[in-house]
């Protein structure tokens, strides 16, 4: 066994019982201020998973992306930040939540405030009640995994959607992943409006390919070895969902294989600055880790998992999150917060149960939504229940 491997193995206890060295984390408290159809909410919780449920529309879906936006992006339905503000209200929105940490509460907040005449609107971002510089601090406190309804078709979409999934799954285990991402793009951007202007500045050109190659080799790395991870924990997977075999398919991935970084970081800079007219003509950058690739195999089948039917995608995707789930339990010690939106529907009893157990054995509380309550009972009062309508939500049994 290799020592990811052991080492994932070591994280993760047997169904039902809590991983070995495992600490705590949970949301103990979520308020949420005119966002989506919430004008306003203060939702207590203890840190047993949480099941909502209700009819659609009435809101489920719309806490745990309220969640979501407690990490950088934009949260799992990608919204534009404005458009998440309640319709009516007269300012922004704001999302509020208490976290259960080994270390004590810790208060997370993040909202919009609107535009005004001399400001443009802007993200704010708040630990602990003091300002921070910006979203990506995020990642430092909380990790986060989700699956939505959204993701069932990522293995035959473009690669800009699988390629978005990887990074969100690195981030839980590299906070630092989400700041060399946005860095990254801003220097590409930026070359490519001096390159579509014709602004053909040689020193500023270097400056941003520069920091395009040092950002991006720190990318491309991450990315391999999560990648790595990944298949060491699919490999140790249950035999309830299959195991899918992952490889990314880049440049400059595809270099690292073979060079150290230095050496890949220097070829990166030295193919930017050759291929500044082709760019210029193009747009944009033809090259790099933002043309990367996810791919997938269903292993018992030996078959890409573009090809599998959408039952076998959704359970490749399962076994996928839930050994990222494992990665980020080993690497931090303790286990992300799983957001599963309208997920155990499209499943048989075998695998609820098995993915409940999944989740019962990392610790993790899981806040899944779904409109027949009945799919969660195997839970018992190890979950807690809750019922969503129309913006407001209650106990709907006690254990």
């Amino acid at each position: 066994m290799t020592a990811v491997a052991t080492s994932i193995a070591a994280s993760a206890g047997s169904p039902g019982q809590a991983g070995p060295g495992l600490a705590s984390l949970s949301l103990s408290r979520l308020t949420l201020t005119d966002f989506r159809n919430y004008t306003a909410l203060r939702l207590d919780v203890d840190p047993r998973p949480v099941v909502l449920t209700g009819p659609n529309g009435a809101g489920k879906t719309n806490l745990i992306e309220a969640i979501s936006l407690l990490n950088p992006g934009r949260g799992l339905r990608r919204a534009v930040m404005a458009d998440v503000t309640r319709q009516g209200a007269a300012g922004g929105f704001g999302i509020a939540a208490r976290l259960d940490t080994p270390t004590g509460d810790l208060d997370l907040g993040t909202g919009i405030q609107p535009a005004t005449a001399t400001e443009a609107e802007r993200r704010l971002v708040r630990v602990n009640g003091a300002n921070a510089p910006g979203p990506s601090v995020l990642a430092e406190h909380l990790s986060l995994v989700w699956l939505t309804p959204a993701m069932d078709r990522l293995f035959v979409e473009a690669a800009s959607e699988r390629r978005r999934f990887l990074d969100r799954l690195v981030h839980g285990v590299d906070p630092g992943h989400a700041r060399r991402v946005t860095a990254y793009e801003k220097a590409m951007r930026d070359r490519s409006r001096l390159l579509r202007e014709g602004r053909n500045d040689a020193r500023w050109l270097s400056a941003l390919e520069e920091t395009m190659a040092g950002h991006g080799i720190a990318i491309a790395a991450a990315r391999r070895d999560l990648i790595a991870r990944l298949d060491a924990a699919l490999a140790l997977g249950s035999t309830v969902f299959p195991t899918a075999d992952l490889t990314i398919d880049g440049l400059l991935e595809t270099w690292l294989a073979d060079a150290s970084a230095v050496e890949v970081e220097d070829r990166f800079r030295e193919k930017l600055a050759a291929n500044r007219g082709r760019d210029a003509e193009a747009g944009a950058a033809t090259s790099g880790p933002h043309k990367s690739d996810l791919q997938a195999r269903h292993v018992q089948r030996d078959m890409p998992a573009a090809l599998c039917s959408t039952g076998e995608q959704k359970a490749l995707l399962i076994a996928i999150v839930l050994a990222n789930a494992k990665i980020i339990a080993a690497r931090r010690a303790q286990a992300p917060l799983l957001l599963l939106d309208e997920l155990v529907a499209h499943l048989d009893r075998v695998r609820r149960q098995a993915l409940f157990d999944e989740i019962a054995a990392l610790r993790a509380q899981a806040w899944m939504t779904g409109t027949d309550q009945s799919l969660f009972d195997d839970w018992g009062d190890r979950a807690q229940f809750l019922a969503v309508l129309g913006g407001e939500v209650v106990v709907d049994r006690k254990p």
